[in-house]
């Protein structure tokens, strides 16, 4: 016999009939098929679909929510400025040697002001040339805060005239500083008035005249 039709069930084969619910199959009779399967488990599966969807936006919303920024560090001493950029001297004028200085003697005075950052402390004042020696009043080390400004009379003697400068033409002072920061020795140019003033006293000191 000859035409087309639904092929024959071949032996040991079941037909199935499509229109018969899953569930209505006896128990027993084989594994049930990924469909039936998924029909018995799909709660568990949406069920799982769904925390997953849950944790998935949690998850996202999380990551693209804002941050808030991080609190500024506090200012450390790797963060304060160098002591050389906040200090500045001021040279004010030529003063009297104090009494009890050696002969050869003569002073000035300068202002030393620290601008910002934390305090500063001078450790040393000091001058380049051989044949002069130098003492600050007050003494060195001395303290410096913030905004302020500390008024350091120098005295200065001749100790060997042939070592002295005859005609300082840019002299300057050697100030060590201190702060948390670090510590530093820097030149300072207190100017042409105390050019002058070294000078004249240097000349007056290695010679015979007086002021």
């Amino acid at each position: 016999m000859s035409g087309i039709g639904p092929p024959e069930p071949g032996e040991g084969t079941r037909a199935r009939d499509d229109r018969q619910p899953e569930a209505a199959s006896p128990a027993g009779r084989g594994h049930p098929s990924p469909a039936a399967w998924y029909a018995r488990h799909r709660r568990i599966v949406i069920a799982l679909a769904a925390a997953a969807v849950l944790l998935g936006g949690g998850g996202y919303l999380y990551a693209t929510r804002p941050q808030q920024p991080p609190p500024h560090p506090p200012r450390g001493p790797a963060q304060a400025p160098y002591p050389a950029q906040v200090v500045d001297v001021t040279y004010l004028d030529a003063r009297t040697p104090p009494p009890g200085a050696p002969p050869r003697s003569f002073g000035f005075a300068v202002l030393m002001s620290v601008a910002s950052g934390p305090p500063v402390t001078v450790t040393r004042v000091g001058q380049p040339y051989a044949g002069l020696a130098l003492t600050t009043e007050p003494p060195a080390p001395l303290r410096i805060r913030a905004h302020t400004a500390r008024k350091i009379t120098i005295t200065m003697h001749v100790t060997e005239c042939e070592k002295a400068p005859r005609d300082a033409g840019l002299p300057f002072l050697d100030v060590t500083l201190r702060n948390t920061r670090a510590i530093q020795t820097q030149s300072f140019i207190p100017g042409p008035r105390y050019a002058q003033d070294l000078s004249h006293a240097l000349e007056v000191a290695c010679s015979n005249r007086t002021r």
